[in-house]
């Protein structure tokens, strides 16, 4: 299932990065395991070189109760008013995929930013920090292995 994105982190990157002038879309992919249990929230979100929340780019799940389980992105975007303008869809079942894609400022690119997914799954142990992508040129295209329920994830650049 593809999801097309806002340029709502766009926005808020180039806040961040006042020279970041252009832009391309980025699509991020990640598989599930076949784990035996109901449909996943996913949360997709980029940190900057710090580690510190640069914006949200897509939650699987439609049901906002069970955010705090996607522990680190509920932790770092709590601040974030608008984390969920746009961004949001439904869980994702075991074996599927995800596809998400977002236009991202060309300066975020080989910058020291990351993407990152949390996991959490109903009556499943969360999996916060369940992959985490080093967004560089080197790494599109080249599959991250997830922790506990994505089996792979992946970003490409046009």
């Amino acid at each position: 299932m593809s999801k097309p994105l806002l340029s709502t982190v766009a926005a808020a990157c180039a806040l961040a990065l006042p020279a970041a002038a252009h832009s391309r879309p980025v699509t991020i992919a990640a598989t599930l395991k076949n784990y035996g249990g109901d449909g996943a929230y996913l949360a997709v979100y980029l940190t900057d070189a710090k580690g510190a929340y640069a914006g949200t780019l897509w939650v699987a799940g439609g049901k906002a109760k069970y955010y705090k389980h996607l522990a680190d992105w509920n932790r770092l975007s709590a601040a974030d008013g608008k984390r969920l303008q746009g961004v949001t869809g439904a869980s994702v079942g075991q074996g599927r995929t995800l596809k998400v894609t977002a236009d991202l400022a060309d300066a975020l690119i080989d910058a020291g930013y990351e993407i990152r997914i949390d996991a959490a799954v109903e009556d499943m142990r969360d999996s916060p920090g369940e992959v985490r992508i080093p967004l560089t040129s080197a790494n599109a295209g080249k599959p991250q292995a997830g922790k506990q329920y994505i089996q792979s994830a992946s970003f490409q650049l046009p």
